[in-house]
């Protein structure tokens, strides 16, 4: 398959560009649409048959289920077999880096969507170009990130054509996403809801809307039981350079034992002397959201270069950067 990559306005899409993805789209074909999150591949979320060609494209398993993608929070309500109160409180943050697990109504969102589990994950982007295609669609779309299955996320087109060119049939490029980490999940199917995947909203904005909102469930899984929600396994959004996430004041040794072509990720300034030992160095925000923004394509650069190894510097235990704990925890497991 001949992959196309089309440029298109981040903020006013044109409409002939949305028109060709919505006609790609309704005839079965693959698509990769830029989210505030992370690049996203969709297919029609209410066709199995088209859903089932992310999963081949990706490399994915069968029991790792997907985000559906709606215009509005009645979309979703009206797919769901039930809208919990919780669901309600925290819909109020849509459209938005949120996904919410409900209960799912098999006539309307095929098994392999939700990993032939008994609920389905749905989110309303913030994202103008996604959020117009399913407008002129009219459909769900399933669409997890645009990337090989546990490998890093793409934040930009060109990563996710790096390792999807040929296997979709379009890539519509909108630049950098703004978040540049994957979505919130919260499972809203029982009470009280609990997080499943930390991402880019905080728990801060959760329990605005859901005060008993827990965080016991993030663990990590990796057996083949359907899951509730993507990023659930151990090993998620990893480079294929080997990643060691050390205390700051392990960073010197670290770097001396893994050898000569080790790379460093920071957070201290450019005005301080990083650690010597390094043969490159990334220095991050020293914000959560700045940093989770600027992770994943540093490590898509970091992992062209040739390294033996990526060390990184833990990052703070406060909850704003939670998710990026996550992320990186899962990147070196």
């Amino acid at each position: 398959m001949k992959t196309e990559v089309l440029r298109v306005d981040p903020q006013r899409p044109e409409p002939e560009l949305v028109a060709r993805a919505v006609t790609l789209l309704e005839r079965g074909d693959l698509v990769v649409l830029p989210t505030e999150t992370v690049y996203g591949l969709a297919a029609l979320g209410d066709d199995a048959v088209a859903a089932s060609r992310i999963f081949e494209a990706k490399g994915r398993p069968a029991y790792n289920p997907l985000i559906v993608h709606v215009a509005e929070a009645r979309d979703a309500r009206a797919l769901a077999a039930s809208w919990p109160a919780a669901a309600d409180a925290l819909a109020t943050l849509w459209p938005g880096p949120l996904t919410l697990v409900v209960p799912r109504e098999p006539s309307r969102i095929p098994d392999v969507v939700a990993g032939n589990g008994p609920t389905v994950a749905f989110r309303v982007p913030a994202h103008p170009v996604t959020l117009a295609i399913l407008k002129a669609l009219g459909r769900p779309l399933a669409a997890p990130s645009a990337n090989r299955f546990q490998a890093l996320s793409p934040t930009t087109a060109a990563h996710a054509r790096k390792t999807l060119d040929g296997r979709v049939a379009l890539i519509l490029d909108a630049g950098p996403c703004a978040h540049g980490i994957e979505s919130t999940v919260v499972d809203c199917s029982s009470e009280p809801p609990s997080l499943l995947r930390p991402g880019a909203l905080p728990l801060g904005a959760l329990r605005e809307r859901a005060p008993t909102l827990t965080t016991r469930s993030i663990h990590a899984i990796d057996d083949r039981e359907p899951l509730p929600s993507p990023g659930m396994l151990a090993r998620h959004y990893a480079p294929r350079t080997r990643l060691v996430v050390v205390r700051p004041d392990a960073v010197h040794d670290a770097l001396r034992e893994l050898g000569p072509r080790a790379a460093l990720v920071t957070r201290i300034p450019r005005h301080r002397e990083a650690p010597r030992g390094a043969t490159l160095v990334a220095r991050l925000p020293d914000d959560a959201p700045g940093y989770g923004a600027s992770l994943y394509a540093t490590l898509h650069h970091l992992d062209e270069a040739g390294l033996d190894a990526i060390v990184v510097e833990a990052v703070p235990e406060d909850d704003a950067w939670l998710a990026v704990r996550d992320r990186l925890g899962r990147a070196g497991s």
